[in-house]
């Protein structure tokens, strides 16, 4: 009788944490609202794609703050995911998660990482494109399955090809 108890206690003890975990999420995705618009719908017709990687997605922080995962309207779902460079911006296609659209011209830079919300890793195996969305700058994480296609999304977004320079 005194295992059952305590084996249901631990339970119960469980399942409350999780609620709690919930409901910070959810609180924290109705403040993160209010600040972050909602992500960009890709284009109808966005144009052929110059670059095309596939992996997962891992998060969106805040830019510079890694550990400020931005969770409001299905953003901070770790998912697998397409990415496709397109000639005005970033196709990012996720799968059981809301698609997103990252416009090039709001694009402030891009770079390898060691670390995002949601993963770490010892050598810079994450591509982190840092763009803007309304007066919010974010970090948007990706593993990619092929780690030699990041200096080609490196070079291509570059501020020489942002700023209209060569592409």
């Amino acid at each position: 009788m005194e295992r059952l108890l305590l084996t249901l206690g631990i339970v119960v003890f469980f399942l409350l944490c999780l609620w709690g975990m919930r409901i910070g999420w959810k609180r924290k995705a109705r403040s993160q609202s209010a600040v972050v618009p909602p992500f960009p719908e890709i284009p109808a017709d966005p144009g052929e794609f110059q670059l095309e990687s596939t992996g997962v997605y891992l998060s969106t922080t805040t830019a510079g703050n890694w550990q400020d995962r931005i969770v409001t309207r299905g953003a901070g779902l770790r998912t697998g995911a397409v990415w496709r460079l397109h000639p005005d911006g970033i196709a990012v296609e996720r799968g059981g998660a809301p698609d997103f659209w990252i416009p090039r011209a709001s694009v402030t830079g891009v770079r390898r990482d060691s670390r995002i919300a949601g993963k770490v890793m010892g050598t810079d195996a994450l591509l982190v494109i840092t763009w803007r969305l309304g007066d919010v700058e974010l970090d948007t994480g990706f593993r990619g399955d092929d780690l030699d296609d990041y200096p080609q999304w490196i070079e291509k977004l570059s501020d020489h090809d942002i700023k209209g320079g060569a592409q």
